[in-house]
């Protein structure tokens, strides 16, 4: 019996360090993975700092496997392709590289089919045609932009006893990019002037310009319809 007393004790001090243990919270081993990327149906594009835009096509699924392209663009000029997805055939394989070059040399999607490769060739120029298309749009903000921040404003219509004047004047935000005449008397002084007045117009950005000898009449008219274009722009 006196044999079993230190059995027992090592036995409660081998269980003492189990009862002791709790783990952590901090040394979970249950981790948050970020999930894999779905595939999607639509194209993708995303433009680096140096202007290039890198547009990934949707798939194109053929009886020969899928086809599916990455388009680097710099601007609208194509600098590269690679294929994401194409059939696992002999042919394929051989026709890829020929299809890319041919893309690069022609900057379009109008480009012959690779004999023996029908299939990939008619779904690589689709897939193609469609990155040009996301490429396109991507850049259509910019020049839309552009075309709203650009307005043309006709000036007053004005008689004088030379005859009718009317100026058309184009702005870039506030500032005048072109003068164009609508109306003018028939002279030869006013032919001569004209160029002149536009001329001025543009250096000064005003209609504070000074009257050319010989055309006073029409100066003073176009000054006038000028200014009442610079009043009336938006």
């Amino acid at each position: 019996m006196k044999r079993a007393i230190p059995v027992v004790v090592l036995s409660i001090a081998g269980l003492v360090p189990v009862w002791l243990y709790q783990p952590s919270a901090e040394s979970s081993t249950v981790q948050a993975t970020t999930p894999a990327p779905s595939t999607s149906s639509s194209s993708s594009s995303s433009s680096g700092s140096s202007g290039t835009n890198v547009v990934t096509t949707t798939t194109v699924d053929t009886e020969k496997g899928p086809v599916q392209l990455q388009v680097t663009f710099s601007g609208t000029k194509i600098t590269a392709v690679k294929m994401l997805q194409q059939p696992n055939h002999p042919q394929t394989t051989a026709a890829v590289p020929k299809l890319i070059a041919e893309t690069l040399e022609a900057q379009s999607a109008d480009i012959d089919t690779v004999s023996g490769a029908t299939i990939t060739s008619d779904a690589y120029k689709e897939s193609l045609q469609a990155a040009i298309d996301d490429n396109a749009k991507a850049a259509s903000p910019s020049a839309s932009a552009s075309e709203a921040s650009s307005q043309t404003v006709d000036g007053s219509a004005l008689s004088t006893e030379k005859g009718p004047v009317q100026v058309q004047v184009t702005f870039s935000g506030t500032k005048i990019t072109a003068v164009k005449m609508l109306q003018q008397p028939n002279h030869p002084q006013t032919t001569a002037a004209v160029p002149v007045l536009v001329a001025e117009t543009l250096e000064a950005q005003s209609a504070d310009i000074d009257t050319v000898s010989g055309a006073t009449i029409t100066s003073e008219a176009y000054k006038e319809s000028l200014q009442a274009a610079i009043d009336a722009r938006g």
